[in-house]
Formats: structure tokens, C-alpha cells, sequence
């Protein structure tokens, strides 16, 4: 299937929808003896195969393994037809802690670039002008094409806007049917203000939004003929500026996944998911915005 392009007015384009792969090789650690190496590296490529071509990983995720694990599942995958997003993680913000660890992601992806780099979450200790001079630098040099955050407030967005050579593609946050915190801090609006992609993870939240059970979205359901794991996807697909990333190693559920895609949620039924959802929580419980 063909996955979905978004597009910002600067002409940035990418896919909506991405495979993440926070848990593969473990979580913040890395897992002694993991046993599901063969079996996510077979989840990313049967993911390729079914058209997915934005893949999304971190130097935090299993210190590196979902790196290499990553690496290992494309490496026979042409490098153009790829997109590829890492995040350095916070305590690395230093000038040099973000070009070693660029260099150390490359070396375990087995890639000469990548395509997005985002800072993975803010580090308030470390002056936000000497990172972005960093990834400014990453840019000048070809290493990264583009730049991005995580887990930033706006204000946030703002000091690393005003301290970049370069425009921020993308700001990476928790955002779905049930936790809306980018919508009441005003992230949203801002990123659609200031074209920039507002990407949602755990859009399904951990697989919570994949039940039945909630009426409002067992009644699109029934209505459109898909499953409430596909209608939360589409329903962030709908708003503009926004697209999304999912982790499965479930070769099924990556399958559900992509069929979000290819259709739209009435605007009237977007809308009344937006409002009527029985339950909305305007705070994170993983990552809250910094």
C-alpha cells in the first residue's frame, strides 16, 4: 500500500505514518540475551514490504540496540527510499555529546546520514544555543538533512527556534483520543502556526484505544467497517500538521495499522470524537512537555 505523504508550506514532505521501535532490544537498558531480535527485525521488513518507508528509533531505546537492530532489518534496503529518524538523548546536549552520538547512531544504523534528528527531550542544565549550533553544524556537514525535537512545550520550541540556523521539521509528543496535553498547552495550534509536524506517539496508547468497549468509537466502528485501533490513527491523521508513528512487532497489528490509512473520518465524526470522547487528560503520564 502506498503510505500517505503530508506536506508542510516550506515543501518538507514525509510519510504519515511511521514504525517506531521503542522496546526492541529492551527497554532504557539494553537486554541481556534478548530473544525477539529475528523476530522485529521480521516485523520492520514485512512493514517495508507493506509500504512503510519512515522508520523511527533513538539512542536511549536499549542503549542503542533498536539502533542496530534497525540497521540490521534494512540494511539490504536502497538508503534513498528510506526515511530515518534518531533522537539524542538529553544528558548528550553538549556541543560535542551531540556530534559523538550522531556519529556513534550512524555507526550501529549502519548509515551514512539520516534523513531527521531530534533532540529527545529538554535539557534546561544544557544551553539550548550550544546544542542547536550542533545540529547546525550536523547540517552544514550532510550528517542530518533535517531537524527536529521531542517532548517540547512550546516555549520550549521557541528558545531552540531562535537559537537554529535551520527550521524545526517536526516536534515529537504524546498526543491521542485519550491524552491531549499538545492541544490544551497550545502545541498544536502553534506547530500549525508555524508549519511545523506535530507527531503523535502511542497513538492507540499502548494498545488501550485497540478495545472495544468506549461506544463513541465502537460506533464509527461499525460505521466505517474498521477497527478502534484505525479509527484513533485516522482520527490524528485528520488534523492538520499532525502525523503519527506506531511500535509493533506483530506482523498483524502492523497490518491493522496501515489500514488506517486510504480513508477519512467524516469531519463531523472527527469532530465529535474531539469533543466527546468520554475521557481526556490534558497531562502526559509518560512524558510531559519541557
Amino acid at each position: 500500500m502506498e503510505i500517505q505523504m503530508k506536506k508542510l508550506a516550506s515543501g518538507f514532505t514525509l510519510p504519515a505514518l511511521a514504525l517506531g521501535t521503542w522496546g526492541m532490544g529492551g527497554r532504557h537498558e539494553r537486554m541481556a540475551d534478548y530473544p525477539d531480535e529475528a523476530k522485529d527485525i521480521a516485523a520492520i521488513q514485512k512493514a517495508y514490504e507493506l509500504g512503510i518507508r519512515r522508520f523511527d528509533t533513538a539512542q536511549m531505546y536499549a542503549e542503542g540496540y533498536s539502533e542496530e537492530i534497525l540497521g540490521k532489518a534494512l540494511h539490504d534496503v536502497a538508503r534513498a527510499d528510506i526515511f530515518v529518524t534518531s533522537k539524542v538523548s538529553p544528558e548528550h546536549l553538549q556541543y560535542e555529546g551531540v556530534i559523538r552520538s550522531l556519529e556513534e547512531s550512524l555507526e550501529r544504523l549502519n548509515m551514512e546520514y539520516l534523513d531527521l534528528y531530534l533532540i529527545h527531550k529538554p535539557n534546561h542544565e544544557i544551553p539550548i544555543s550550544e546544542t542547536m549550533k550542533a545540529f547546525d553544524a550536523l547540517m552544514t556537514q550532510g550528517r542530518i538533512k533535517n531537524i527536529g525535537v521531542s517532548n517540547f512545550s512550546v516555549e520550549s520550541l521557541q528558545e531552540a527556534q531562535a537559537c537554529s540556523m535551520h527550521p524545526i521539521r517536526l516536534n515529537q509528543v504524546h498526543y491521542n483520543l485519550l491524552f491531549r496535553e499538545p492541544v490544551t498547552k497550545g502545541l498544536l495550534a502553534y506547530c500549525q502556526q508555524n508549519d511545523i509536524f506535530l507527531e503523535a506517539w502511542r497513538p492507540v496508547q499502548q494498545g488501550s484505544l485497540c478495545q472495544q468497549g468506549t461506544k463513541i468509537v465502537d460506533d464509527m466502528a461499525a460505521k466505517y467497517g474498521k477497527t478502534p485501533a484505525q479509527i484513533a490513527i485516522n482520527w490524528l491523521l485528520g488534523q492538520d500538521h499532525v502525523v503519527t508513528l506506531f511500535k509493533s512487532s506483530d506482523i498483524a497489528h502492523v497490518k491493522e495499522n496501515i489500514g488506517a490509512l486510504g480513508w477519512s473520518l467524516e469531519p463531523d465524526d472527527a469532530a465529535l470524537l474531539s469533543h466527546d470522547f468520554p475521557i481526556q487528560l490534558d497531562r502526559s503520564n509518560a512524558v510531559q512537555l519541557g
